[in-house]
């Protein structure tokens, strides 16, 4: 097995957690120490000895520090193989001893990114170039030299050192591995958001950064491992964002309901509640105020929101609070709790309670790529909101809809939009009374959103997600006392539709754009 024994190190760090405690170790272990810059002198203030980069190059830092660690001194006691007798004579010839280990930690970009009033210039300066050099030379000869990137390495490696003086073949590979992570983060969040500052399009190779969250207990299911993570630079209110001040942990199935809840509460600026069961929503209704909102909501379909996710865009007051305790709720998420709320829904044990801590609005909504990863591939696409103007709306049929039917046809269009396809939705004012989603035939949708409704159908309005590729769906909303459909248009068949529409006394306009969700 591979050991590398520790008797010259560099260390430059810019989080300085723990580095003192660090250092002091590896100075009583004989362990030859170089620095650079503000790691240098807190050494040197706190009685370490320390060699400054200079010494050893026999070159001055300069350009303002940009330049201090780009040297073959440095880089080839880093980058020679120990065990290739022409390496090791070639940098002895030059003088250049080897380094057997780097603790470095680069500049702070994502913090520079995130404070206010940040300057692109100041943004400029902190992406570090010598740092991730060094790293990947390290990690490059990982099996000579040791790659410390993270202060949660250190208590490992001194353990390690405080045994033996070496370091083992195994922790050097995972050291290696940690540090081409840290400098892919570090890379894709440039890349990131330079993309985002003045990029147009889709790049050639797509950025992702990500931070770890969490670990999840598991995936979709049981046998599946799984992770959530954070894009470092999101805007607005996102579920990555929000704090967890109850319940047990987070599951994957609990992140992906809650994020699809806090999608459709971002449409309404009334006070909204959403009902959310295996990412379709069960229950959407808007009102004067939360509890009333949240109580039209559950009724739609009860028998559904068993084991619901719950999204208010209001903060959760006493009443609605008394109201969800008396059900099996997986989750709420809102703005905040309010007065005596937290201790009431604490009282359960595994309710998980969320809050943003930022209001749940339209404005507050930052539209961001959408990914699906694919085997062997990433699909990516913009999230571009179909936006329908009341008054541009083609009315397609005889009659003409109503005020009160347009309105609550644009309510039914938000809600089609955010159900699985093929959706059919039926709503009343502001409220929904059924909901057909995930179906092979949008016929069976109408069915389903009909035979869902806990409440007469009669008298209710229609949204489809995409057209009607034939008249039977029409057909099933007469059935159902429909009097208004909203749907995009754009079948072969439109006069067929059209004509059933007619036929009904049915209103029908097109939106002229499909919101289809796979």
């Amino acid at each position: 097995m591979q050991l590398v024994k520790i008797k010259r190190a560099i260390i430059s760090v810019s989080d300085k957690n723990g580095v003192l405690d660090l250092s002091k170790e590896l100075t009583r272990m004989g362990v030859e120490i170089i620095s650079t810059g503000g790691t240098h002198r807190l050494l040197k203030d706190n009685g370490i000895a320390v060699r400054e980069v200079s010494e050893i190059t026999g070159f001055p830092e300069m350009l303002d520090g940009r330049i201090k660690t780009l040297h073959p001194m440095l880089h080839g006691g880093i980058l020679a193989r120990r065990d290739i007798p022409e390496h090791m004579a070639a940098i002895e010839s030059k003088g250049i001893r080897p380094i057997d280990m780097i603790v470095v930690n680069l500049y702070p970009f994502k913090e520079a990114v995130l404070k206010d009033g940040a300057k692109f210039e100041d943004i400029v300066e902190n992406i570090d170039i010598g740092g991730p050099s060094m790293i990947r030379a390290a990690a490059k000869n990982y099996r000579s030299v040791a790659v410390v990137t993270n202060p949660d390495q250190y208590a490992a490696v001194l353990e390690e050192l405080r045994s033996g003086g070496e370091i083992c073949e195994k922790t050097l590979e995972k050291l290696m591995t940690e540090a081409f992570i840290a400098t892919a983060q570090y890379d894709s969040m440039i890349a990131s958001y330079m993309f985002d500052r003045f990029g147009e399009g889709f790049p050639r190779s797509f950025p992702i950064p990500s931070e770890k969250v969490e670990d999840l207990r598991y995936g979709e299911n049981p046998n599946q491992q799984a992770a959530f993570y954070r894009a470092p630079f999101s805007k607005g209110t996102t579920v990555a964002k929000s704090e967890q001040i109850h319940g047990k942990e987070l599951s994957y199935n609990n992140i992906l309901d809650l994020d699809k809840s806090l999608d459709i509460a971002m449409d309404f600026e009334r006070p909204t509640a959403v009902v959310m069961k295996h990412t379709n929503p069960c229950g959407l209704a808007s009102d004067d105020n939360i509890f009333d909102a949240f109580k039209t909501a559950y009724n739609v379909d009860p028998l559904s929101a068993f084991g619901c996710v719950i999204c208010l865009n209001r903060d959760c007051d006493m009443p609605t609070a008394e109201m969800i305790s008396q059900y099996f709720v997986e989750a709420v998420i809102c703005p905040d709790y309010g007065p005596g709320v937290f201790e009431l829904l604490s009282k359960k044990k595994n309710i998980r309670l969320l809050r943003t801590n930022s209001p749940i609005a339209p404005s507050e909504r930052h539209r961001e790529y959408k990914m699906k990863k694919v085997q062997g591939g990433l699909l990516v696409q913009t999230d571009a909101d179909a936006d329908i103007d009341p008054k541009a709306l083609k009315v397609v049929t005889v009659r003409q809809p109503t005020q009160e039917e347009i309105s609550a046809l644009m309510f039914a269009w938000k809600l089609a939009k955010h159900v699985t396809s093929n959706a059919v939705v039926y709503v009343k004012e502001e409220r929904a009374i059924g909901i057909g989603a995930g179906q092979m035939s949008r016929v069976d949708s109408a069915k389903i959103a009909s035979m869902k409704a806990n409440e007469p159908t009669e008298g209710s309005v229609m949204a489809s997600d995409a057209f009607f590729p034939f008249r039977d769906g029409v057909d099933e909303a007469a059935k159902a006392g429909v009097t208004a459909i909203i749907q995009p248009g754009g079948s072969i068949r439109d006069q067929e539709v059209i004509d059933a529409a007619n036929e009904h006394n049915m209103a029908m306009v097109f939106t002229g754009c499909r919101v289809f969700r796979h």
